[in-house]
């Protein structure tokens, strides 16, 4: 998939999810969807589930591998796709990437706090803290 994020901190809580596909990498941005499933981020404004924290092949799913475990938490370096001062609150703006959050998503979209800043689209330190 590409810009997956790199753990920084380990995390210290974490949550399991049903999946809806195989396929995903240590590290991808995961989004909630019904019911009580997790799926690779695709788009803006997707609700945050979390990051994954182990890999699911697509021939783990085929064998019956319908769940996997995300982190809630820590410390990671994730893809921005636009500018982000340090301090602001990051939300989804796409795959595995993140961008200040806009007024709409602050109650649902929240991935975390930037401890970097950037100019543009490039990687950036993250505090992630997952409802």
């Amino acid at each position: 998939m590409g810009n997956e994020a790199i753990c920084i901190e380990t995390p210290t809580r974490f949550r399991r999810y049903t999946i809806a596909a195989g396929g995903i990498a240590f590290g991808t941005l995961m989004k909630l969807v019904d019911p009580a499933t997790a799926a690779a981020t695709a788009a803006d404004n997707d609700p945050f589930a979390g990051i994954a924290f182990e890999e699911v092949t697509t021939t783990d799913f085929a064998n019956g591998k319908t769940e996997i475990v995300v982190a809630k938490d820590g410390v990671w370096d994730i893809r921005a796709s636009a500018a982000v001062a340090i301090g602001e609150r990051v939300s989804i703006s796409g795959v595995n990437t993140v961008t200040k959050v806009a007024a709409a998503d602050l109650l649902f979209a929240n991935v975390g706090v930037s401890e970097e800043a950037c100019a543009g689209a490039e990687t950036i330190r993250i505090n992630v803290w997952a409802h």
